[in-house]
């Protein structure tokens, strides 16, 4: 059996297939929700940093052996009293007494200007170097000054000075007019228990420098003092 020819006339017709098969598509899956993210935990606040201590000042240098011998750095005031080795020359040989000032301003000086004697300053007179050995020991009626009386005393008592010193007596000269305040006038007690005290009032004309025509009845005791034989007075300590 023959196969049919095609027709003629009119174009030839061609079917074309398509030349690979399409996937078919797949629907996609439907997205998932995103979780919502926590919520951050609060930080921890920040401790506040203690207060650092204080750093200690460092301690002073001692001064270097040039400073120390180019006397740049400051000496201290000497104690009472001087030192002998730090004394000048003697000048007060030939006087029967010495006054021995307890402290600055005393009124040592107005009264060996006055009576007579060596006014040997805030040291121990040195009978060796010729100085008188009987010493009068002098101190304003201040609180500072009968102080003073009780520290030289004490080293009096523990035979702290040269040999040859005695003392004849305390001198309190007053340290304003009038009379003295009671705690004071416990003090002056106090130092006369220990020592033969004598005051000298308070006398206008000699804060002023000028001599007095009469002095009072204290001054001339003390003048007698002053005068009278070494062997007649002086307490030896």
């Amino acid at each position: 059996m023959g196969v049919p020819s095609a027709p003629s006339g009119g174009s030839p017709l061609w079917v074309r297939g398509p030349s690979t098969q399409q996937a078919a598509p797949v629907p996609s899956a439907p997205a998932t929700p995103t979780a919502r993210s926590a919520p951050a935990a609060p930080t921890a606040p920040t401790k506040r940093s203690a207060p650092t201590a204080p750093t200690k000042r460092s301690a002073p240098t001692a001064p270097s052996t040039r400073e120390a011998s180019s006397g740049r750095t400051a000496q201290a005031a000497p104690s009472w009293p001087i030192a002998l080795a730090e004394q000048a020359p003697t000048r007060h040989r030939g006087h029967q007494v010495a006054w021995v000032s307890a402290h600055g301003g005393a009124g040592a000086s107005t009264l060996a200007r006055v009576l007579g004697g060596a006014d040997v300053g805030r040291r121990w007179p040195d009978p060796a170097q010729g100085e008188p050995g009987r010493i009068l020991l002098v101190a304003r009626t201040h609180a500072a000054g009968t102080r003073a009386v009780s520290q030289v005393l004490n080293a009096l008592r523990m035979a702290e000075h040269p040999a040859g010193v005695r003392l004849i007596a305390v001198v309190l000269v007053a340290d304003a007019p009038g009379r003295l305040p009671r705690a004071l006038g416990r003090r002056v007690r106090v130092l006369r228990s220990a020592a033969k005290v004598h005051r000298v009032p308070w006398i206008p004309a000699w804060r002023a420098g000028e001599d007095v025509d009469r002095p009072p009845r204290e001054v001339r005791t003390l003048a007698s003092l002053v005068s009278a034989p070494s062997r007649r007075v002086g307490r030896p300590l």
